[in-house]
Formats: structure tokens, sequence, C-alpha cells
């Protein structure tokens, strides 16, 4: 009986080109999958924001720079907060987050962390080799309001 076995995946030694676009690269013996760090960027914004408990993503500066590029619509505002170094066969990650007051920093850290690297890992088949969080805000419900102007 012959033995049938998938496509295997094996990563290729660097290129300068490769390190240089800031993309991974995966092959097979069929051909290469070549995927663009903002590809990696937005599935990890969009897994982020997932997790129950966040509120939304980036500092107050990055949403600030984030409104205005959106407006200039340069930025779709999925990438907001999150930044991405996505080598052959590993990405890293790093984001800014808000978090609703009331819920565990530590377990909607390690919510977000679990389901960036497992919707990282699905989607583009590169490790996800660290997911760095930082806390920058808590979220207060009324937070957003308008201020009520005084009745005259």
């Amino acid at each position: 009986m012959a033995e049938t076995t998938g496509p295997t995946t094996r990563a290729t030694p660097p290129t300068p080109e490769a390190s240089a676009a800031g993309t991974g690269r995966l092959e097979t013996e069929r051909g290469t999958t070549t995927i663009a760090e903002i590809v990696v960027t937005k599935v990890a914004g969009i897994a982020a924001r997932e997790v129950a408990g966040v509120h939304r993503l980036g500092s107050a500066v990055s949403r600030a720079f984030g409104a205005v590029t959106q407006r200039l619509q340069v930025s779709d505002g999925s990438t907001q907060g999150v930044n991405v170094e996505v080598t052959e066969t590993d990405a890293r990650v790093s984001m800014s987050v808000v978090i609703d007051y009331g819920e565990s920093i530590p377990e909607v850290a390690q919510a977000i962390r679990d389901n960036v690297v497992r919707r990282i890992e699905a989607t583009t088949g590169l490790h996800c080799a660290a997911v760095d969080i930082a806390v920058t805000d808590l979220y207060f419900p009324g937070d957003d309001d308008e201020p009520v102007a005084p009745a005259a």
C-alpha cells in the first residue's frame, strides 16, 4: 500500500529582498507564498478586538493619528495600535490596548495573546513568536459621552 502525504511546508533561507520588505515566506514543493506585514497586522488587530474586555486598540496618540489617516483614506483603522515584525517563518506582535474598567487586566491580556497567536498561525501559517501588550488606559462607562452644556 502506498503512503500518501500532503504537501510539505518548509522555511526557506532568508533573502535580503524578503527581509527588507517585511514579508513572511512559506515554501512548499509546489511554490512559495509570501505574506506582507500589513496582512499579519490586520489579522492581529481583528483578533484582539474579538476578545471581551478590549474596549479599543491604540494609545491616545495613535488613535488621534489614526483618525487623521482615516479621514485622508490612507488607512482603514484595523491596524491602529498594532505593530508587527515578520520574518521568513515568524511574526512578532506588539500592540497597545484600552481595557474596560472592571475586567482583569492579566486575564484580558492573556486572552488577547491566545487569540492573536491562534488567528495568526491559523490564517497565515506563520509561527507567532511573541505578542507584547501595553495596556495604555482603562475605559470607564461614560468616558465617550459629550459634556453637557450648563443651562443658561
